[in-house]
């Protein structure tokens, strides 16, 4: 089997990590991101071989989810809708994401201003 040097696998990812990532997460699920940098199988994706592509730089997505990879790395799972590709939800990490549309406004907060709004209304009334 040939491996290609300039193919990182998954435990290079971390290789030169002294840390974890930040605290807080740079996205949150919903946001529109692009993709900076192209995907390309480290490995981890079992049903295609090591190195070849998974998403292209530029392909448009949306953050579904995020976990942790080794317990100290945040990867977003991002779906990318209408590409050609085989697979399209993809794990990114946030050097790899590039925010899209600004003013993202998340479902807590929406559902907590709901909340105020609805208590106050009924404070007024029950005066």
């Amino acid at each position: 089997m040939v491996v290609d040097p300039n193919v990182k696998l998954h435990d290079s990812v971390t290789a030169s990590r002294s840390g974890k990532d930040a605290e807080e997460a740079k996205y949150a699920i919903g946001q529109k991101v692009e993709l900076l940098e192209d995907i390309v199988n480290d490995g981890t994706y079992p049903h295609a071989k090591i190195g070849s592509l998974m998403m292209p730089k530029g392909s448009i997505g949306y953050i579904k989810d995020m976990g942790e990879f080794l317990q100290v790395i945040r990867v977003y799972e991002v779906h990318f809708f209408g590409t050609e590709m085989e697979v399209d939800i993809i794990g990114c990490r946030e050097h790899e994401l590039k925010l899209i549309e600004d003013g993202y406004v998340s479902e807590d907060i929406l559902e907590q201003e709901a909340m105020k709004a609805h208590r106050e209304k009924m404070a007024k009334l029950n005066k």
